[in-house]
Formats: C-alpha cells, sequence, structure tokens
C-alpha cells in the first residue's frame, strides 16, 4: 500500500465537499485505495484545511469515515510545510486560488485543482510556468469529460456514427432562484464580479476543454454577455447587486470547420432532457448527449417534414431517437479523473489535463469577454 498525504483547501463548498471529498477522496478510501495491480494500491491520506474550523469539523464527519481518518487545519501555511502531505487540492474561490496555489507551488507541492485557475489568462499562464520551473506534476479538474453522457458520444465519434460532424449546439443552465422567497441553489460570490464571479468566466472554461477534446480545437469566438438579474439576496439574506453575468451565448469556429453554439444561463427554465444537452448533427446522423443518457438518430431514421402549419403535425419527433445503451459501469466523473491523477503522481502514469489546459479555458472566457465588450470576433491563438 502506497499512502500520499493530500491537503485539501476549500472543501467546505458544495463542489469541493460533495464531489471531490465525499464522492471521490472519501469513496477511495472506502473502497481501499485506488488499485494500481494485484496487491498494490494508493491510499490517500486527507488533510482537510479552511478558515472555519467548525465547518471543517462538519465536513470531516459527514464523510462517513472512522473517526480521525480525516485531520482538520485552520493553518494553511503550517500545512505546505508538512512533508507528510505531497499534493495541495484547491476548490477555493476563483479569487484565492492563484496565490495559495503559487505558495503550494514554492512548497514544493504537486497540484491539483478546480477550475477557472485565475480570472486572467496572464495569471493562469504564470502558474503553469511557475509548476514546469519547480517540477511538479499538476492537474485540473475537466469532470465533463467523464460524465456518461459525453463518453457515450465519444464513442460514437470513435465508431463514425456522425459521418462528417457539421455542428453542435449545446444547452446548459437552470433558473437560481433570487434568494429573497426561496432559497438560492448557488453562492452569492458567483454574481459579484469583483469577487471572481460570472457565467463566463465559470463555463467558457468548460466549454473549452469539453469541444476541445471531443470535437476539435477552436478556431475562433463570438460572444454577449448579459446580467438578465440586477438583484439578488446573499446566504444572510442581505440583498446586493449584481456585478457578473449570469448568461452567455457564445458561438466557437472549429479549426476543422466544425460550428459550436452554447447557450449558457442561470435564468432559465429547463424543458430539455437535462441540465447540460449537447445535439451533435452529421451527414449521417444525430445525437443528443445529457449528463448521463445519449440518444441517436441515424440518417435512414430520420423523418421526412414537411412544413405545414395549418394543421397539427403528424410526426412524433421525440419517438424518433434511439437510446444509446450503457456498455459499461460508469463511476462518478471527479472520482476518476482523480484516481488518474494518483496514478500520475505516485507512478508516473500519463495526465494531459494540465495547468496548461486550464489556461486555455482561462484565455477563452478571457477572449469571450473582450468580445461581449467589443462586439466582434476574435481568434483564439495557441498559447506558449
Amino acid at each position: 500500500m502506497t499512502r500520499i498525504g493530500i491537503l485539501m483547501n476549500g472543501v467546505t463548498g458544495r463542489m469541493g465537499t460533495n464531489q471531490h471529498l465525499y464522492r471521490s477522496l472519501a469513496a477511495i478510501i472506502k473502497q481501499g485505495g485506488v488499485k494500481v495491480s494485484d496487491g498494490e494500491a494508493i491510499m490517500p491520506e486527507v488533510l482537510l484545511v479552511g478558515r472555519n474550523e467548525a465547518k471543517l469539523k462538519k465536513v470531516a464527519e459527514g464523510a462517513g469515515l472512522p473517526a480521525g481518518t480525516l485531520k482538520i487545519s485552520t493553518d494553511l501555511a503550517a500545512a505546505l510545510k508538512d512533508p507528510a502531505y505531497s499534493i495541495y487540492f484547491d476548490a477555493q474561490t476563483t479569487d484565492r486560488r492563484v496565490e495559495a496555489v503559487s505558495q503550494a507551488i514554492a512548497a514544493g507541492k504537486h497540484i491539483y485543482c478546480e477550475k477557472p485557475t485565475a480570472v486572467h489568462t496572464a495569471d493562469a499562464l504564470r502558474l503553469w510556468h511557475e509548476a514546469k520551473t519547480a517540477g511538479v506534476k499538476n492537474g485540473v479538474v475537466q469532470d465533463k469529460l467523464w460524465l456518461p453522457g459525453i463518453m457515450k458520444l465519444k464513442q460514437l465519434i470513435a465508431n463514425g456514427f456522425f459521418g462528417e460532424i457539421l455542428s453542435v449546439r449545446g444547452e446548459f443552465g437552470y433558473w437560481v432562484f433570487e434568494g429573497d422567497t426561496i432559497p438560492a441553489q448557488r453562492p452569492s460570490w458567483n454574481y459579484r464580479k469583483e469577487d471572481g464571479g460570472g457565467m463566463i468566466i465559470d463555463m467558457l472554461c468548460h466549454w473549452r476543454y469539453l469541444v476541445d477534446n471531443v470535437f476539435g480545437a477552436i478556431k475562433a469566438v463570438s460572444c454577449l454577455g448579459a446580467t438578465h438579474i440586477k438583484k439578488r439576496w446573499d446566504e444572510n439574506g442581505k440583498e446586493y447587486a449584481c456585478t457578473a453575468d449570469d448568461a452567455a451565448y457564445s458561438t466557437f469556429e472549429l479549426e476543422n470547420g466544425v460550428i459550436c453554439h452554447f447557450n449558457s444561463s442561470w435564468t432559465v427554465r429547463v424543458r430539455r432532457d437535462d441540465l447540460l444537452t449537447l445535439q451533435v448533427d452529421g451527414t449521417h446522423g444525430s445525437a443528443v448527449a445529457g449528463l448521463r443518457d445519449c440518444v441517436s438518430q441515424q440518417y435512414n431514421n430520420t423523418p421526412r417534414p414537411v412544413w405545414n402549419p395549418d394543421i397539427d403535425n403528424p410526426i412524433d419527433f421525440l419517438g424518433t431517437w434511439a437510446k444509446v445503451p450503457s456498455q459499461q459501469i460508469y463511476d462518478n466523473a471527479f472520482k476518476i479523473q482523480w484516481e488518474l491523477f494518483l496514478k500520475h503522481v505516485v507512478k508516473g502514469d500519463p495526465f494531459r489535463w494540465t495547468l496548461l489546459e486550464a489556461a486555455k479555458g482561462v484565455q477563452l472566457a478571457d477572449l469571450g469577454i473582450q468580445s461581449w465588450r467589443e462586439r466582434r470576433w476574435l481568434d483564439v491563438p495557441p498559447l506558449a
């Protein structure tokens, strides 16, 4: 059994608690570690770091592990000096990430962190260069690549189902309540630009790695942002002005000619199969993927509609799609990537989702904001 110490900073937030601690590292501990080979496994030893000791204790107790398995600390500087912990993980708010990750790199820790890694491309690139210079291994969370629906979609692409892919249409989001009469589902900092919030900086980082890894490299971007809801109420019931964009309407031109359009909104009511759906249209067939499911329609099964608004449409369009079967067991997407990163650190296995890939996501968000401000298309140059 190879034991490896992990500092987890920012795990009292929703994503840090649920996806990274409970459903990833705690689940890995419960299963006996990450299996490397017969008789060999990697076992995480976790130290939770944060500013609020009471919250840290509550999170640790909720993990369902024996008492004392998860240690806690409110002293980040001391934790970074502890040689027992060789990996630093960051799930803080975006505006705190650059400084903390930079400190961890200087302390010689391997880095694994949430996206976006920074608010601006220059800072994201600086973290990559610092990690490279220090010789520490590094990675960024790109969880959507391991969602069951996306994996089924990738399998269709690998099997040549679509023929030539023509276009991709992404619909993402849901209605986030303002917080006055019904509690909001997302933290208030998401809607304050000064605290690192904003739909463009949040979601265009996701769309960058998703599009790059599934459909092709992004060549150019056009983006329109909006702040549709002007005021909300925070966790203490206090009204505040929304200074960040809560919706983004983006179009990406890919190097291979595919056109991708993504609507991202916290102010939309869902009338689709899932909170995220991707429709891919090709010359031989089409598919729609959600978080877990995927449906497809072949060329020969495509209905032939005729425009006639004077009669009820005789075609059951939803009924003409076939569900793509699950041909494997799908684990939690965050847990899968955690296991890959732990194998990378301990065994040297390949891991290509680095801080440089994270900087590409920040770059696309930066260009999206610039496109919105200047009301024009912008090329997406290679990052050096």
